[in-house]
């Protein structure tokens, strides 16, 4: 259907309205970089002498932003006779993006979160004519509200500075930047009278602060300390400057309705909701208190804040907020909805006229069965079309332009959400990112305007994230086994036949789930609470796995060297002892089921006594696995020990119980060295030993007996107070390979 014919139906009348001939929306026009071209270059020439020292000076780079005509980001590189590399870019972000796609594709050089591989050819490998690459993406957005939590609540300075770096690298120019909201609340709360012990019970915890920022949750884990404050409002600073030093566009947060219960003391008309509980929270938690947009309130606090946004952080215009995330509205009534949107909106319009609100669609999967059509039309429509940017947050697994009709004329960015609570369990869903972002594009009368990379927590899965970033530079679908051939070669600097092997191995399998509707919660009986109800399924063949395994482990003695390696070494003799747990978890429960007590006592002696301890070992070897250093970057901001405490139960209570009682149990597990041997072994070793006396006395198991035991030993585990160590201890290919020797000959007996 073409754009004229299109634009005689009623609903997109109004979409044509905002666009122009080529189908950009004219109301993101004004979205554009504020630095110089000249300091954009600059930020770039320091990011190279980061990355690869005095190698920086072989290229010659320039932002130029007239070499884009249609605000997409261009690169273009050439080589110069003393062999050079000139590079210029429309922005920054472009510029770096140019580069890193020569770094990886001429001089076979790759950047992660696991390790760097940059062994750059002397001299740089010649280009011929003139090299160019473009997106045909407007925006490319990154991280998620969640990933403050789950992820960066710790980092410093230098973490940061390093997460920007990989941002530009990897073509990221729409990053949310939440940082220090907080430092900017507690002002607005002080200026409308709020007493500093109404502010302490509203502010949870630094490890819960993005459920706080949504109204979910208060106070569990808090107060927050003034020293929180200062220190995250002037890591703010830093983060915004570095990130609009590239043209990036920080997204910076807006006002949803979430107030303190203090609100009501000093405004007893105002019209607020108290919400119901939320994830098994009760309500000294949660039931948090929402003001209605409709109330003229919502208008005074809004517009109170985001003049304190602006006023401190700068603008770029976009902004986050959302509303009813996991939460029911109080009516359905379109009208409503339409009047809240809109509500919100002229919070954000009367501090900044030129306000475009970035909306989360996760509302719209997560409650499907209020968010019907009428309601997502109404709340879409209640701001003008191309005011609203929606990001479809799930769109690899559950898409929901395709039934919107492109979210009914608002623009929308593609996100791959991919991981959930930032477990480190190998997942994927290549085949379906390298076909959805192309599918939305060519949508009948498609509102794309970007792709995004939304994932809850990062440092995970590094292969995802870089064919994500690299698919927004594409025009078609990759070869996905060429192109994973090529990622291993580069990120090894080997063209070993049994790498590319293993990893075409791992792409066709663990990496490419198509179960429809399947939700990356890492839950496999290793890191979850044990039960006679566990869930052992897998999206994959273990048979592709354990193969893969193979040919790393054989090829490990001339890798080691590598970081990237040794890293990927341990990552997938981590995954194929999950699924080993997995196999001696049913030969335990079929064992008691059939009251063999040898079997029990072998089943699970081995899993106890020896492949825990064994990935423990493994998981201890490398510094990427280490709780230790989660622990230590966490207390690292405390001033004294008090805060110390309150920052190391926050560190420790996210990863395990998720809450005072085990509300969100094991949500956000992780495969550590210091959590497997005190937290997930001592569970598995209770509950085979409560097994066992079961079998023994003829006793029946019980399994609300063994939780009530098992919190105890969780809930030790968040107060022990033990240190763990944050450097790697072991030889990891001596470990992996005693493993493989062991492991390897089980593996295959139990496919």
């Amino acid at each position: 259907m073409s754009l004229s014919r299109s634009c005689s139906r009623a609903l997109l009348g109004l979409f044509c309205l905002h666009l122009t001939a080529q189908g950009k929306f004219t109301a993101l026009d004004h979205i554009s970089p504020k630095a110089s071209d000249k300091a954009q270059g600059r930020a770039v020439v320091e990011l190279l002498k980061r990355l690869i020292g005095n190698r920086s000076t072989e290229f010659i780079v320039s932002v130029n932003r007239s070499l884009s005509n249609d605000s997409l980001d261009v690169c273009e590189l050439r080589s110069t006779r003393n062999n050079k590399v000139v590079a210029t870019g429309s922005s920054g972000v472009a510029l770096a993006s140019g580069i890193y796609n020569y770094l990886k594709y001429f001089c076979s050089c790759h950047v992660s979160w696991s390790g760097d591989q940059l062994d750059l050819p002397s001299p740089l490998p010649r280009l011929s004519g003139v090299q160019r690459i473009s997106s045909p993406h407007r925006f490319r957005y990154y991280q998620n509200v969640c990933t403050f939590s789950y992820s960066t609540v710790w980092w410093d300075w230098l973490r940061w500075e390093r997460e920007i770096d990989w941002m530009a690298l990897n073509g990221i120019n729409l990053p949310l930047a939440f940082t220090g909201q907080e430092a900017l609340w507690q002002e607005v709360y002080r200026a409308l009278g709020l007493n500093q012990s109404e502010i302490e019970e509203f502010f949870s915890g630094p490890a819960f602060l993005a459920w706080n920022r949504m109204g979910n949750m208060f106070k569990f884990g808090g107060p927050l300390p003034q020293s929180w404050h200062i220190n995250k409002l002037n890591l703010q600073f830093r983060i915004l400057e570095r990130m609009r030093s590239f043209g990036m566009t920080p997204v910076l947060p807006a006002f949803s309705g979430n107030i303190p219960k203090g609100i009501l003391r000093l405004y007893p008309e105002a019209n607020a909701t108290r919400l119901g509980p939320w994830s098994h929270f009760n309500c000294s938690f949660s039931c948090s208190f929402m003001l209605d947009p409709r109330d003229p309130l919502f208008l005074q606090i809004g517009s109170l804040y985001l003049s304190q946004v602006v006023k401190q952080f700068g603008t770029d215009h976009i902004y986050n907020t959302d509303t009813f995330n996991e939460m029911n509205p109080p009516s359905s009534d379109p009208t409503y909805l339409a009047a809240v949107s809109r509500s919100v909106f002229a919070s954000m319009t009367a501090v900044d006229p030129q306000a475009i609100w970035l909306m989360q669609g996760w509302l719209f999967f997560s409650d499907a069965a209020f968010w019907k059509s009428a309601q997502i039309q109404a709340l879409l429509h209640g701001v003008p079309l191309g005011r609203m940017i929606v990001l479809d947050l799930f769109a690899e697994t559950e898409p929901i332009f395709s039934y919107t009709e492109s979210f009914y004329g608002q623009p929308f960015i593609w996100c791959m959400l991919h991981n959930f609570g930032g477990n480190n369990g190998f997942f994927g869903t290549v085949e379906s990112i390298n076909s959805g972002p192309f599918k939305a594009l060519h949508f009948p009368n498609s509102t794309l305007v970007g792709l995004g990379m939304s994932p809850e927590g990062i440092e995970q899965n590094p292969v995802m994230y870089e064919l994500m970033s690299e698919l927004a530079w594409r025009k078609e679908p990759v070869n996905l086994s060429k192109w994973v051939s090529l990622y291993a070669i580069r990120r090894y600097s080997s063209t070993n036949e049994k790498v590319t092997t293993a990893w075409g191995r791992l792409f066709a399998s663990v990496y490419n789930c198509t179960v429809p509707h399947y939700r990356n919660h890492n839950h496999s009986p290793l890191v979850r609470r044990p039960s006679f109800h566990m869930n052992a399924d897998l999206w994959y063949d273990p048979a592709d796995l354990f193969k893969a395994w193979k040919l790393m482990v054989e090829v490990a003695p001339s890798l080691m060297t590598k970081e990237t390696f040794r890293y990927d070494l341990v990552d997938v003799t981590r995954q194929v002892l999950q699924v080993l747990t997995t196999s001696y978890y049913q030969d335990i429960i079929k064992a008691f089921q059939t009251q063999k007590l040898p079997d029990l006592l072998t089943a699970g002696g081995v899993l106890i006594h020896d492949l825990l301890p064994e990935l423990s070992s493994l998981l201890n070897s490398d510094r990427n696995f280490l709780l230790g250093t989660w622990l230590e970057s966490a207390q690292s901001l405390a001033l004294d020990e008090r805060e110390a405490q309150v920052y190391d139960m926050n560190a420790r209570n996210q990863l395990t119980l998720w809450g005072p009682s085990g509300e969100i149990l094991d949500y956000a597990n992780k495969e550590w060295g210091g959590l497997m041997e005190d937290y997930y072994a001592q569970r598995w070793g209770l509950f085979v030993h409560m097994l066992v006396e079961c079998l023994d006395s003829g006793r029946p198991f019980k399994q609300d007996t063994f939780n009530q035991a098992v919190f105890r030993v969780e809930k030790g585990f968040i107060y022990n107070r033990r240190k763990y160590p944050t450097e790697p201890q072991g030889d990891t290919y001596n470990i992996a390979h005693r493993i493989f020797l062991k492991y390897y000959p089980q593996a295959l007996k139990r496919l």
